[in-house]
């Protein structure tokens, strides 16, 4: 939440993958300029498949635009060494702000977790060692749904975020998910253990079924039955399912905010046009 109480806007992106991607990610994120976005984040693919073209996209991303720009940083595929050298090369790029991630093996977040050789196992050690670097706002990931690599409860996972915001962490942003009461009760529990943490909600706008339910089955997010139904009742119809993507995250957001949401964060998958018009509603309300 920004100092005069208005609620943050900020977006995700992925690294793309060749020089197509490349222009409709920055296509996209013109597309969003309008918006003022209080912050913009990049991701790493799975098992840190895209780390090289995160620290590029991003310190491009932070040359061109002038929009804060969040960094991911995963423990996945690199040693403590090679961590702090991610480090020293966001800060020569002028990027304050890293989002602090275990991150997900090559199989997926519900695959087998191994270490790196001289790396690091969790995400606290990863807060850690960026608190020490110094420099850096330290933000974190929060579930809703609770983590998808484990079987821990949300009071576990509470416990985690507590540890995370000792050890330096100053916010977090969630994971994608569909149910309000989902995110006021771990806000309410963090609360309730004297927790500042904002805890940022995290808002799929969905415009592809066949990815909603890969990412969906992926990360462990449960869809609503009455959302399920819904798209199956507009068919495979591009437009159609664009449209009740962007109903249905409108009247998400909508919800958040009136919640005393501190912000939203929209997971683009580096289009813009569905976010723009969920952006629009809000405004409109």
């Amino acid at each position: 939440m920004k100092s005069d109480g208005a609620p943050t806007f900020s977006f995700e992106f992925f690294p793309p993958k060749d020089s197509e991607g490349e222009s409709r990610l920055w296509s996209a994120i013109d597309g969003l300029r309008s918006i003022a976005p209080d912050f913009i984040s990049v991701t790493y693919g799975a098992g840190g498949s895209t780390r090289d073209r995160t620290i590029k996209i991003t310190s491009e991303i932070t040359a061109r635009t002038k929009v804060p720009t969040v960094a991911h940083l995963t423990c996945v595929g690199s040693t403590r060494v090679e961590l702090l050298e991610i480090l020293t090369k966001y800060r020569e790029a002028g990027i304050n702000s890293i989002l602090a991630l275990r991150g997900d093996p090559v199989g997926g977040p519900r695959a087998a977790w191994t270490k790196t050789d001289g790396g690091l196992d969790h995400a606290d050690e990863l807060v850690t060692l960026a608190a020490e670097f110094g420099g850096f706002t330290i933000g974190v990931a929060a579930f809703p749904d609770g983590h998808p690599a484990t079987d821990s409860t949300t009071d576990q996972d509470i416990e985690v975020l507590l540890r995370k915001e000792q050890l330096g962490a100053s916010f977090a942003t969630t994971q994608f998910f569909f149910e309000v009461d989902k995110w006021v009760a771990l806000v309410e529990k963090l609360a309730a253990r004297g927790s500042s943490l904002p805890i940022i909600p995290g808002i799929l706008p969905v415009t592809n079924v066949k990815q909603l339910n890969r990412m969906a089955e992926l990360s462990g997010t449960p869809i609503p039955a009455s959302i399920s139904q819904a798209f199956d009742s507009v068919g495979e119809n591009p437009d159609d399912v664009r449209k009740l993507g962007v109903e249905i995250a409108t009247e998400l957001s909508q919800k958040l905010l009136d919640a005393g949401a501190p912000g939203l964060h929209f997971y683009t998958m580096n289009t813009s046009t569905a976010t723009r018009e969920i952006f629009e509603n809000l405004k409109k309300r």
